[in-house]
């Protein structure tokens, strides 16, 4: 979400320069137009990513520090967030799975319970794989 201010605009960062991942704990951004170093900054800065900008003339480089046992918690909070997120979303299509198959009326009573079945079914796995990914991230992320 790092905002710039360009040519009058607010525009992503992606819009004004090439980003790239030189090492594990480095990004370094390239802008198209030199000009906008001191714009790019503040935006980095505004973004409140816990990042220094570092500005050789030619590009900027952030340097990730490394992970506490805080920030990863922090995280591992997201991480579950995001999933709580993805969980809601899956839930969100079954019920209007279930609404547009009760609404269709060439399906007989068993059809109908087949496939709200089928629809269950499915949706019961989507879950599950939601929460293995959670706590295989949240483990990866705790780990040094």
């Amino acid at each position: 979400g790092v905002r710039v201010e360009a040519y009058g605009n607010s525009m992503g960062i992606k819009e004004v320069a090439a980003l790239a991942i030189p090492d594990a704990r480095t990004i370094t951004v390239t802008p198209w137009d030199r000009s906008l170093f001191q714009e790019i900054e503040k935006g980095i800065l505004a973004a409140n990513l816990g990042l220094t900008p570092m500005n050789d003339g030619k590009l900027i480089r952030l340097v990730l520090p490394p992970l506490t046992e805080e920030r990863r918690k922090e995280y591992v909070k997201q991480i579950k967030k995001e999933g709580e997120d993805a969980k809601v979303s899956v839930r969100n299509t079954r019920r209007d799975a279930m609404e547009a198959l009760k609404k269709n009326a060439e399906l007989s009573e068993d059809d109908l319970k087949r496939q709200q079945d089928e629809v269950q079914k499915a949706t019961d796995h989507s879950i599950q794989e939601i929460d293995k990914l959670i706590d295989a991230k949240s483990k990866e992320v705790m780990t040094l």
